[in-house]
């Protein structure tokens, strides 16, 4: 596996996967990011051996018998090795303790079902009654379909646990990678008290096409990256790569306080 190659979709350059492994998951040769697992997210940010996962045996199931939905649960827990499309825990980044979830991008593109809402409400909750930060890294293709009213409800459910652990005075960071789109992106990636994204990241709600087919409109070009969300305001700050640990750090630092 180490030695297998993969390919660069911004400058088609190929490179080792062990190199790449070591390179934050970033190609050499044009800087660009390839997408990291959740477990490479969090090692990569995360004091090493300070995560402590919550909730990993919380598993979705096919409440509705959607067509091909149970199927395609099998295939993602198999091909992203992960139960369901977020991680959840406690950590500590350059010596701050916080709670922590991370979604995976492999898991049916990280949508949201009820387990993603019901494991980051927890882990809210969590952070509430324990006076902790939270940091969130962010990517979805949205509310997952196949389960239908419940996954929209997943919105408000989080939204509300957020709106708890504000109101106790604590620290929410948002990080916004490859690509947030969807009901993820009108509820809990975009209710950060700071709200960061990677250089390059797709941010939006519903794709050009639609936009513009609503609208009657042509769009600017690249009005769905990280850099235009920042320069329009909707972004506080981007985190490139290699630096993401230290910047947390210093947020937290920053604006975590004794409550």
């Amino acid at each position: 596996m180490a030695n297998t190659m993969s390919k660069c979709k911004r400058c088609g350059a190929e490179t080792l996967n062990s190199v790449l492994a070591v390179n934050h998951q970033i190609c050499q040769a044009c800087g660009g990011y390839f997408r990291m697992s959740a477990r490479e997210r969090i090692a990569d940010v995360c004091d090493r051996n300070s995560f402590e996962e919550h909730d990993a045996a919380m598993v979705s199931e096919d409440i509705l018998r959607f067509p091909e939905y149970a199927d395609k649960l099998a295939k993602s827990k198999s091909s992203s090795g992960e139960n369901d499309a977020v991680i959840t825990g406690t950590a500590s980044v350059g010596g701050h303790p916080c709670c922590i979830f991370v979604m995976e991008s492999a898991f049916m593109m990280a949508s949201m079902g009820t387990v993603v809402g019901e494991k980051i409400t927890r882990i809210f909750e969590y952070a509430t009654e324990n006076k902790l930060p939270v940091v969130g890294f962010i990517c979805s293709g949205g509310a997952r379909m196949q389960e239908g009213v419940l996954s929209l409800m997943q919105m408000a459910k989080v939204s509300a646990a957020i709106r708890w652990h504000s109101n106790a005075g604590l620290f929410y960071l948002a990080v916004l990678t490859d690509p947030t789109t969807g009901g993820v992106t009108a509820s809990f990636a975009m209710e950060g008290d700071v709200i960061a994204a990677e250089p390059g990241a797709l941010i939006g709600f519903a794709g050009q096409r639609v936009i513009e087919q609503t609208t009657g409109q042509k769009l600017p070009e690249g009005f769905q990256t990280a850099e235009f969300q920042l320069e329009h305001g909707f972004v506080d700050l981007l985190i490139p790569r290699k630096e993401a640990s230290k910047t947390i750090a210093n947020l937290l630092a920053a604006h975590t306080r004794r409550v």
